[in-house]
């Protein structure tokens, strides 16, 4: 059986790669597209938009209510995408780590 004082130090190694793996998640990109290509936005594994690229085919006053709809799924593909790329993120973090069965971080 495991002493306190080693129970708290492994806590504290698990809190310090989770702290490492959160800041690492901004530096991880991932682009969402939508309308086959025309419109397609970066974000960081942590949800933060990088870039938004819009062709120029879409910029005309009669494809407004299209461009928006093509952003929004660009915004929304992207998201998708950060929320995987940080969940096998956190996976691989936690992967060695003796933690309880169904516990979740």
């Amino acid at each position: 059986m495991k002493s306190i004082e080693e129970i708290l130090q492994m806590a504290g190694n698990v809190q310090a790669e989770l702290e490492r793996a959160q800041a690492s998640l901004d530096r991880v990109e991932v682009e969402g597209s939508a309308g086959g290509g025309l419109v397609k936005v970066v974000a960081s594994a942590k949800g933060r938009i990088v870039r938004l690229d819009i062709d120029p085919s879409l910029l005309s006053a009669d494809s407004k209510d299209m461009t928006e709809d093509l952003v929004v799924a660009a915004f929304n593909d992207a998201r998708a995408k950060a929320d995987q790329a940080a969940q096998a993120m956190m996976r691989e973090m936690t992967a060695g780590l003796p933690l309880p069965p169904g516990f979740k971080l």
